[in-house]
């Protein structure tokens, strides 16, 4: 099993920055991939970003593709995701995802609690 903790949420402007973090526990071959993906009330859960374990390899959605930048540290066992020129459709709860294979999907196999990133105009 793996554990998923975020953290780093809040509220921001339009044009700022927050990065968030996630603190991974649990099975090693279970975090191979890592990602973030956000759900709005009432929407699906939207792929954001993934990365695989040599950090080699990242996916961004097109939306944010540009102002957000995902990495991780795996001395720490933490994936960041830095948010730059938030918009105020980035608004979301944002989820760290794990999965043992590489995807660019909303699909993964564990995941967090969730940290919410409201951004205003």
């Amino acid at each position: 099993q793996v554990r998923l903790v975020e953290s780093g949420g809040g509220l921001v402007q339009a044009g700022g920055s927050l990065r968030l973090s996630c603190a991974a526990s649990g099975r090693a071959d279970s975090m191979y991939a890592m990602a973030w993906v956000r759900q709005v009330p009432g929407k699906e859960r939207e792929f954001v970003a993934a990365i695989s374990w040599s950090g080699i390899t990242t996916d961004y959605a097109d939306s944010v593709k540009g102002r957000f930048t995902i990495s991780r540290d795996n001395t720490k066992n933490t994936v960041y995701l830095q948010m730059n020129s938030l918009k105020p459709e980035d608004t979301a709860v944002y989820y760290c995802a794990s999965a043992p294979t590489y995807r660019s999907t909303r699909f993964w196999d564990y995941w967090g609690q969730g940290t919410q990133v409201t951004v205003s105009s």
